[in-house]
């Protein structure tokens, strides 16, 4: 049984608020443009019922088509070209894979959508909670909550509109960066500090240690946001979360099985259900058609997301987050090789193979991509296995999505420690238990280039990809399908649609 605690206790009142994704384009819709305190939240089951639509609205962070797509798809780490027929979706992702996006993706106004519709409900729920004089620690949480979402919005876009109130914000125009950065901190440090420190019925919900989790990300990665540097405040901000009651698992994908939400490791998580909360349909996203003979999905995959040969390739064969290639049997964070159907025997076809495929007819997927587009072969690139896919899943999968782990944090805590001394032993002690786990010998010494390297292993299909290659200064060099690109790149245009509606908001410089 999922530990859902708070959300499972009251989600069943939120369900009339809840639009679930229906197809693999997910279209964001505002529920809440004509809600205010005078029209709704006026009984404790409406107030229960908001809060907990607050945090199902994290549905759409880990779906095809929203955040996860905008972290992983730029990166070096992950892909979708267009087979063919198949995902060309008028070069959207094409585009974003090589930094050439626009300001008409429907990716970005997606985005901008799921963040600003969190903030939204937030400010109205804010609003009512402390007319009601509710406890301290209530509206803290839910600003702690915009906060997230705020974050995501400084990551992806920089400068944007900071709407802390449900008036007097008509058409609002954007706040620069540092002053979005600076919102942020200034409500986490106000505000993490009121948070219960009960991880285990705080679940799904940010507690302390996950505040303080999100403090040290924003930190982390000050001298981007802000052109600052805040090791200092970012190394306090991680030894609080590493005080707390968190452990590393013994086996890696412990973090990443169906029924995750038993983890130690995990310190946030979004509590994905297939029925009660669903979103996350990576099967869909990264699997070939005949894959379902695999799994026995309910549905047939979508062929499309896939890892970079470069990436793969920076894994070692003995690496234990790896995978092993042909053996669907063992965990990895890559499905490589023949594939079979679920008796582990049966050789799958792939009917459609192009003529010119060197593998045939056999389904094998190839770590190899022999083009970006408009031809890439139906069985190229190895597909992202990280997560437990059970026989007979639903589009919809059970896993809880690891927003903040223990591992991610130790990391961190490498990081920080070698930007203040290159030679700090403690750093280097830190990543190689990290290596240890996965069976890998230590390093003797921690650089730019094994620490990024290291992050990108371990950290692989968690959405933290390009902000790591941007914090690590390499985000605009060349790789795979991908020429070298400027640095106004490292945001996003502001979506055209947002700009049409509102003609105080200004576009990001470079588009």
């Amino acid at each position: 049984m999922k530990k859902l605690y708070f959300l499972t206790k009251i989600l069943a009142a939120a369900l009339f608020l809840v639009v679930l994704p229906q197809s693999c384009t997910d279209l964001e819709e505002e529920l809440f443009d004509s809600v205010s305190q005078d029209n709704f939240f006026q009984t404790d089951d409406e107030l229960r019922a908001g809060f907990a639509e607050a945090y199902a609205r994290l549905r759409s962070f880990a779906n095809h088509g929203n955040y996860f797509s905008i972290q992983e798809v730029p990166s070096d780490e992950a892909m979708i070209p267009q087979r063919g027929g198949d995902w060309f979706d008028g070069g959207l992702w094409l585009r974003v894979h090589r930094h050439e996006q626009n300001a008409n993706e429907s990716v970005i106004n997606n985005v901008w959508n799921f963040a600003y519709g969190g903030i939204n409900l937030i400010n109205l729920l804010v609003e009512t909670f402390e007319a009601n004089e509710a406890d301290a620690a209530t509206v803290s949480e839910l600003k702690v909550l915009r906060a997230f979402y705020y974050f995501m919005l400084l990551d992806v876009f920089g400068n944007v509109p900071i709407v802390d109130a449900t008036t007097g914000f008509d058409k609002p125009a954007n706040n620069t960066r540092l002053e979005v950065y600076e919102f942020v901190v200034r409500e986490l440090t106000e505000n993490v500090p009121n948070l219960s420190r009960n991880v285990g019925a705080m679940y799904g919900r940010f507690h302390y240690y996950a505040g303080q989790a999100l403090l040290a990300k924003v930190y982390i990665n000050a001298e981007v946001y802000a052109g600052k540097t805040e090791w200092v405040n970012a190394e306090a901000a991680i030894d609080e979360v590493m005080s707390g009651p968190f452990s590393l698992e013994d086996d890696y994908f412990t973090n990443f099985n169906a029924d995750n939400d038993g983890s130690n490791e995990i310190i946030f998580g979004i509590p994905y259900d297939r029925v009660n909360l669903q979103g996350f349909n990576l099967p869909q996203m990264t699997l070939h058609y005949s894959s379902q003979s695999t799994f026995n999905l309910e549905q047939q995959p979508w062929n499309g997301y896939c890892t970079l040969q470069e990436f793969y390739n920076s894994y070692d064969d003995a690496d234990g987050r790896k995978g092993i290639s042909g053996d669907q049997k063992t965990r990895g964070n890559f499905i490589v090789g023949p594939q079979f159907a679920s008796d582990g025997t049966t050789r799958l076809e792939d009917a459609g193979a192009e003529a010119g495929d060197p593998d045939g007819t056999p389904l094998t997927f190839t770590p190899e991509i022999n083009e970006h587009f408009p031809n890439a072969l139906r069985q190229a690139g190895a597909r992202i296995g990280k997560y437990e896919f059970l026989d007979g899943a639903t589009p919809e999968l059970d896993n809880d999505f690891p927003v903040f782990r223990l591992a991610d944090l130790m990391l961190m805590k490498a990081e920080v420690r070698w930007r203040q001394s290159a030679g700090d032993a403690s750093a280097l002690q830190l990543v190689n238990q990290i290596r240890a786990r996965a069976g890998m010998p230590g390093f003797d010494a921690l650089n730019a280039e094994n620490l990024l390297a290291e992050r990108g292993r371990e950290m692989f299909a968690e959405t933290w990809r390009r902000n790591d290659l941007i914090r690590f200064g390499v985000f605009g060099e060349a790789w795979d399908f991908k020429p070298a690109s400027t640095a106004d790149k490292e945001i996003f245009p502001l979506p055209q649609p947002q700009l049409d509606v509102n003609d105080n908001l200004q576009q990001n410089p470079g588009y």
